[in-house]
């Protein structure tokens, strides 16, 4: 019998990068959900009927940043795993339980990024 995918939580505001790391994630056999910005996450994170291993997040979101997202997220989910997307990742202060990758990163980044993240 096989293990249940992770469940991976994808905010992207720019269309054409969120599918490509949902066809990357799907592609590495974990169930992805989509949002296109922090509204739409909240609302996902709200539904406690869904399991989310990790939220993976663009950090350059309009409205609410992705580092402000996290914020909110953590209170609906304490344990939720963060990984933050950002061109800018030698420069941006994530707290110490989160984690960032660099844009662009390439497939295998992103694949050990991720199940490192699970695996604790």
């Amino acid at each position: 019998m096989s293990t249940p995918a992770f469940t991976i939580l994808v905010v992207e505001d720019d269309d054409i990068v969120r599918m490509l790391i949902v066809d990357v994630l799907e592609e590495l056999e974990f169930k992805v959900l989509e949002a296109d910005g922090s509204e739409q996450a909240l609302e996902v994170l709200q539904d406690h009927s869904i399991t989310i291993d990790l939220m993976m997040t663009d950090v350059g979101l309009p409205g609410m940043d992705g580092r402000e997202l996290a914020t909110e997220a953590r209170k609906l989910r304490p344990a939720l795993p963060v990984l933050f997307a950002s061109g800018y990742a030698e420069t941006i202060d994530v707290p110490a339980d989160m984690h960032v990758i660099g844009k662009p990163f390439s497939i295998d980044q992103l694949r050990d990024k991720v199940k490192g993240i699970l695996a604790n």
